[in-house]
Protein backbone atom coordinates (compact mmCIF):
# COMPACT_ATOMS: atom_id res chain seq x y z
CA UNK A 1 0.00 0.00 0.00
CA UNK A 2 1.55 3.30 -1.01
CA UNK A 3 -1.24 5.88 -0.66
CA UNK A 4 -4.08 5.53 1.85
CA UNK A 5 -6.61 7.35 -0.33
CA UNK A 6 -8.63 10.40 0.63
CA UNK A 7 -11.04 8.52 2.88
CA UNK A 8 -9.79 8.60 6.51
CA UNK A 9 -8.56 5.33 8.01
CA UNK A 10 -9.11 5.10 11.79
CA UNK A 11 -6.97 2.89 13.98
CA UNK A 12 -6.10 2.36 17.62
CA UNK A 13 -2.40 1.42 17.52
CA UNK A 14 0.49 2.80 15.51
CA UNK A 15 4.04 1.50 15.19
CA UNK A 16 6.12 4.50 14.11
CA UNK A 17 9.76 4.31 13.00
CA UNK A 18 11.79 7.41 12.21
CA UNK A 19 15.04 7.81 10.33
CA UNK A 20 16.70 8.44 13.67
CA UNK A 21 15.98 4.73 14.34
CA UNK A 22 13.49 5.58 17.03
CA UNK A 23 10.58 3.15 17.15
CA UNK A 24 7.48 4.15 19.08
CA UNK A 25 4.13 2.50 19.72
CA UNK A 26 1.27 4.97 20.03
CA UNK A 27 -2.24 4.00 21.14
CA UNK A 28 -5.50 5.91 21.05
CA UNK A 29 -7.59 7.50 18.33
CA UNK A 30 -5.31 7.61 15.27
CA UNK A 31 -6.28 8.68 11.76
CA UNK A 32 -4.38 8.61 8.49
CA UNK A 33 -5.66 10.15 5.30
CA UNK A 34 -4.27 10.93 1.88
CA UNK A 35 -4.60 14.52 0.74
CA UNK A 36 -3.86 16.18 -2.57
CA UNK A 37 -2.29 19.61 -2.57
CA UNK A 38 -1.12 21.38 -5.72
CA UNK A 39 -1.16 18.12 -7.65
CA UNK A 40 0.99 16.27 -5.10
CA UNK A 41 -0.05 13.48 -2.77
CA UNK A 42 0.59 13.73 0.95
CA UNK A 43 -0.35 11.61 3.94
CA UNK A 44 -1.69 13.28 7.08
CA UNK A 45 -1.30 11.27 10.24
CA UNK A 46 -3.26 12.51 13.27
CA UNK A 47 -2.00 11.27 16.63
CA UNK A 48 -3.58 11.68 20.07
CA UNK A 49 -2.06 14.21 22.44
CA UNK A 50 -0.61 11.69 24.86
CA UNK A 51 3.17 12.03 24.93
CA UNK A 52 5.03 15.34 24.69
CA UNK A 53 8.06 13.45 23.32
CA UNK A 54 6.15 12.59 20.10
CA UNK A 55 6.56 16.05 18.64
CA UNK A 56 10.22 16.32 19.67
CA UNK A 57 11.02 12.91 18.17
CA UNK A 58 9.33 13.83 14.89
CA UNK A 59 10.91 17.30 14.76
CA UNK A 60 14.39 15.74 14.81
CA UNK A 61 13.48 13.20 12.13
CA UNK A 62 13.53 13.84 8.40
CA UNK A 63 11.47 10.78 7.48
CA UNK A 64 9.21 8.18 9.04
CA UNK A 65 7.30 4.99 8.28
CA UNK A 66 4.34 3.56 10.15
CA UNK A 67 1.98 0.62 10.46
CA UNK A 68 -1.58 1.40 11.55
CA UNK A 69 -3.67 -1.24 13.33
CA UNK A 70 -7.23 -1.56 14.65
CA UNK A 71 -8.00 -4.39 17.03
CA UNK A 72 -4.68 -6.04 16.18
CA UNK A 73 -5.39 -6.14 12.42
CA UNK A 74 -3.07 -4.22 10.08
CA UNK A 75 -5.02 -1.50 8.25
CA UNK A 76 -2.24 0.40 6.49
CA UNK A 77 1.52 0.17 6.14
CA UNK A 78 3.10 3.34 4.81
CA UNK A 79 6.14 3.59 2.58
CA UNK A 80 8.99 5.74 3.89
CA UNK A 81 7.69 9.33 4.00
CA UNK A 82 9.58 12.62 4.15
CA UNK A 83 8.20 14.93 6.83
CA UNK A 84 6.84 18.11 5.30
CA UNK A 85 5.01 19.52 8.33
CA UNK A 86 4.15 19.01 12.00
CA UNK A 87 1.44 20.94 13.80
CA UNK A 88 -0.98 20.75 16.71
CA UNK A 89 -4.69 21.25 16.11
CA UNK A 90 -7.29 22.75 18.45
CA UNK A 91 -7.98 19.52 20.37
CA UNK A 92 -4.26 19.06 21.04
CA UNK A 93 -3.75 16.27 18.52
CA UNK A 94 -0.46 16.15 16.62
CA UNK A 95 -0.74 16.17 12.81
CA UNK A 96 2.26 14.98 10.79
CA UNK A 97 2.27 15.53 7.03
CA UNK A 98 4.57 13.50 4.81
CA UNK A 99 5.16 12.61 1.19
CA UNK A 100 6.87 9.67 -0.51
Amino acid sequence: MTFPGTRPIHGDTLHLTTDTTTTTTITGAITCQGILREGRGFVELTLPDADPEQRRTLEYAKSYQYDLYRGGALLYSSPPLRISGIRRISDGSLVVTGAP
